[in-house]
């Protein structure tokens, strides 16, 4: 890992600290420990600590890294916490999650089998494999081998949190997701010992749809 690519690490944690993103600690060391550079195709990679969106192939692209470390203070796991993730991506933001589970695990749900081939390489490179899990698939469905999770969060745009997602949640979970169409939110669900939630809403927010 380059001194440069260290700097630019450093660099960008103290942007989004700046700019109110990056509050606690774990976020600032989790985003700061993360390669963004080794996500992204190499055509892009000078551009891979600047704070915005970029493309990843197969119409889809890696969340600018405000908005990884915006939902990973929502999402606040503890460190022994079983997440799952609706949409690995490159794997990004799987690989951030998992620098905040010193004992857990994320279990990612990829619909493509390209970028979930992709990101699985990735994630073993750089020694992620014990710690982040794909599989194929409907995120939608969620993962019910390995429900109940603590946590759950949605990388792209949903009409509304599905049902299989909530259910698979534990009580006293938490769901960070942007729901909405061409109008999206940013929303945080918690579940409730009855089931139900309660919602908090965080600001407008732009995402690739979900697809399937």
């Amino acid at each position: 890992m380059s001194e440069e690519h260290t700097e630019a690490r450093r660099a960008l944690v103290e942007r989004l600290r700046r700019r109110g993103y990056v509050e606690s600690d774990r976020v600032a060391d989790a985003i700061r420990a993360v390669p963004r550079h080794e996500f992204v195709p190499a055509g892009r990679r000078d551009r891979a600590y600047d704070d915005r969106p970029l493309s990843i192939g197969n119409d889809q692209t890696v969340s600018a890294p405000h908005m990884v470390a915006l939902m990973c203070e929502l999402l606040d796991p503890a460190p022994d916490d079983a997440v799952l993730e609706v949409g690995t991506g490159c794997g990004y933001h799987a690989a951030v999650t998992a620098e905040l589970l010193s004992d857990g695990h994320v279990y990612s749900v990829e619909y493509d089998g390209d970028l979930a081939a992709d990101a699985r390489g990735t994630l073993g490179r750089l020694d992620y494999a014990d710690r982040v899990s794909i599989r194929v698939g409907d995120g939608r469905e969620g993962w019910p081998e390995y429900a109940p999770f603590d946590g759950a969060y949605v990388t792209c745009a949903v009409p509304s949190v599905p049902d299989a997602i909530r259910a698979q949640l534990r009580s006293g979970g938490r769901i960070v997701a942007p729901v909405g169409d061409v109008n999206q939110t940013l929303v945080v669900l918690e579940k409730r010992a009855d089931g139900s939630f309660d919602r908090s809403d965080h600001g407008g927010v732009r995402f690739v749809r979900i697809r399937g």
